[in-house]
């Protein structure tokens, strides 16, 4: 596609105002189109995903506040591990402007992607002064990532293409980064683009990316839904979304009391502050991939041969995928490596609320694991 015809593909798509969720307008352009969806029930989402007869990503299960035995945990497991990932959000600041020396755009993969991006634009700015914009933009397996959305940056981006910088908040299987990279590298190819497609995550368990650490620690944003994610949803690709518009999102303003994504960002930029003052100093060496892509093979091929598992989409490995399962799949049971774990008390409250069976591995080389039940059993 010639220049002039991104140009105006980008503008067909201009909206009148930024959404940006329950965001600050300067912290987040995110580029979805706010539509309605009528939720479809968990258990029938599952049998209709697995029969193929619909995609995931043309429907919603409801989404619930969390119950107040479920706040308490995350309160707890926020308090526990807010230093942690204030010191990955600091090395992953420090790896990515040394890795870029134009102005810098920030592209987080919605949702989970969001609150790492919007707090990597405070830490940036705050502690490096460094300036980056940042969208957040939909990316869904099987489907892609959302072209308008890439042409939109492009047009608004375009003096700082080698600025780009894909952001998420973790890697479980890689199947994301894969997926960045395949539709990427098709975008490059098709506009005659030079994006450069690695994903930077502030913990890489499969080894797919670019990361300050591999380790399967509690990220707290990764066990709430929208109240920590701008009250988006997750992005929907349905009938609603024509040509020219963004991917889709339903927007929860019915939860805005009980919001918590811009504390939450406040905060874990004032535990950076901490560290800082603490005398830290921000490495910019990522982690070697390689043991932790051998480890997360390992893992995948004995799971499957002990549970007989032929779909390997069923198998959800590490805190943040695990959780996500309980949150909205159908979980056929659920495995920790120690059941005192705090960073683990969550998921079996889930567990318990959902009654899903849980157990114990002591070898298991993450936190945990959710599988997902199969439609023979659902």
């Amino acid at each position: 596609m010639s220049q002039s015809n991104m140009n105006r593909a980008a503008a067909e798509t201009e909206p009148s105002a930024f959404f940006s969720g329950s965001y600050r307008p300067e912290d987040v352009k995110i580029l979805l189109k706010p539509i309605s969806v009528e939720p479809i029930g968990i258990a029938e989402k599952e049998r209709l995903i697995q029969s193929g007869r619909r995609h995931y990503s043309e429907m919603l299960s409801p989404e619930n506040l969390p119950s107040p035995r479920y706040m308490e945990i995350f309160r707890k497991a926020f308090a526990l591990n807010r230093r942690r990932m204030a010191l990955d959000l600091l090395n992953l600041a420090a790896i990515i402007a040394a890795r870029r020396n134009d102005e810098i755009t920030l592209v987080s993969l919605a949702r989970a992607g969001t609150p790492i991006g919007v707090a990597l634009k405070h830490i940036l700015q705050r502690f490096f002064s460094r300036d980056a914009e940042h969208y957040s933009i939909s990316i869904i397996r099987d489907r892609g990532i959302d072209t308008n959305a890439l042409r939109f940056i492009l047009d608004h981006e375009a003096r700082f293409e080698s600025g780009i910088v894909f952001v998420d908040g973790w890697s479980g299987k890689g199947v994301i980064a894969r997926e960045l990279r395949k539709y990427a590298h098709e975008f490059n190819v098709r506009h005659g683009t030079r994006l450069d497609y690695t994903l930077f995550v502030l913990t890489d368990l499969a080894g797919v990316g670019i990361a300050p650490s591999d380790d399967d620690y509690l990220i707290p944003s990764s066990i709430l839904n929208s109240t920590v994610s701008g009250l988006i949803s997750r992005s929907i690709l349905n009938e609603q979304i024509g040509p020219n518009d963004f991917h889709g999102c339903v927007y929860y303003r019915e939860f805005e009391a009980h919001d918590l994504s811009t504390w939450f960002i406040d905060e874990i930029v004032k535990a950076v502050s901490e560290r800082i003052e603490e005398g830290h100093t921000p490495s910019p060496k990522p982690v070697d991939p390689i043991s932790a892509r051998c480890r997360s093979q390992r893992l995948l091929e004995d799971l499957r041969a002990r549970f007989g598992i032929a779909d390997e989409n069923l198998i959800k490995p590490g805190i943040g995928e695990a959780t996500r399962v309980l949150l909205r799949r159908v979980p056929e049971r659920v495995i920790v490596r120690d059941e005192k774990d705090p960073a683990v008390a969550h998921l079996l409250q889930l567990a318990r609320e959902k009654g899903v069976v849980w157990t114990t591995e002591l070898t298991l080389p993450y936190r945990a694991v959710s599988l997902i039940k199969g439609i023979t059993d659902a």
